[in-house]
């Protein structure tokens, strides 16, 4: 029969499991408190890797540029106050229920250069003005914030329109020739009639106001013309025309502006050499758009 254990050899087991026990928890409670003071502390700041600066740097200089880019368009939409662009979508819009898009598109891009040609004209001579704006089945018009030096400087604004009008309905019509597209060829010929529209010598067509500076007379000749031209055409526009014209003769005959009409000889012959030299032109060219539309 086996003895049985010292009551000494007891006790020291016990102890030694309690003081095991005090360190184990003395050890995660260090633990725990070192955790809590680094979740405290604010985490130092990371020293940025040259790679990523050089992508940020990029990035903010593509923003920065688009900016520019967007303060540029912004500045644009500020003088031309997105008249212009608004009113001639709306033309578009209104002539393609009538004509279909693609033609209502070519007709006002046609008429848009017309008015560019005035636009070029009052910047060279330095005579502010409002951007164009376009009325459907009427054109457009830009609005003179100056008055011309005189009628000669009056009858190159004028002209411009018709001048560069011109040019690009003959650039259409000979796209229609080269390539024989039915669509280019109605195109060309409508530029065509635009711009012999805008040459009937009564104001406030350009005509009248490029009659006035070769012969204040032919504005009386340039209004029977117009008389004519509404019996054959019957058209609204013109006998709006021709009343507005009315009222502008009247006023500009009744009170002329001193010295305004006082231009050289060869002013005179200059603008009356290129009214009858562009209208002849228009005159010839019409047959041949007129043909071209109809054949194809």
């Amino acid at each position: 029969m086996a003895d049985p254990p010292a009551p000494e050899a007891a006790d020291m087991t016990d102890t030694t499991a309690d003081d095991a026990e005090r360190r184990r928890v003395a050890n995660l409670a260090a633990v725990y408190r070192s955790a809590h003071r680094r979740s405290a502390e604010p985490p130092a700041p990371a020293t940025p890797s040259p790679r990523r600066t050089g992508l940020r740097g990029t990035i903010a200089a593509a923003l920065l540029l688009i900016a520019g880019k967007l303060k540029v368009l912004a500045a644009l939409a500020s003088v031309m106050k997105l008249q212009t662009l608004a009113t001639m979508l709306l033309s578009i819009g209104v002539y393609a229920t009538e004509w279909g898009w693609q033609f209502a598109a070519g007709f006002v891009l046609l008429i848009f250069v017309h008015e560019l040609g005035h636009a070029l004209v009052l910047r060279r001579e330095g005579i502010p003005a409002g951007a164009p704006v376009f009325i459907p089945f009427v054109g457009a018009f830009i609005t003179m914030q100056g008055r011309p030096r005189d009628a000669y400087v009056e009858a190159k604004v004028a002209m411009g329109g018709p001048v560069l009008g011109s040019l690009g309905a003959w650039a259409v019509l000979a796209a229609a020739l080269a390539l024989r597209q039915p669509l280019l060829a109605a195109l060309a010929q409508a530029g065509i009639l635009i711009n012999l529209f805008n040459l009937i010598p009564v104001s406030p067509l350009d005509g009248g106001r490029i009659a006035g500076a070769f012969s204040r007379a032919f504005w009386v000749v340039g209004y029977a013309l117009g008389l004519v031209a509404f019996v054959i055409l019957e058209s609204p526009i013109l006998a709006i025309v021709l009343v507005v014209g009315l009222v502008t003769l009247r006023a500009q005959w009744k009170n002329p502006v001193p010295g305004y009409h006082a231009i050289t000889r060869t002013q005179r012959l200059t603008v009356g050499a290129a009214y009858v030299g562009l209208l002849v032109a228009l005159v010839w060219t019409l047959p041949l758009a007129h043909a071209l539309a109809a054949r194809d």
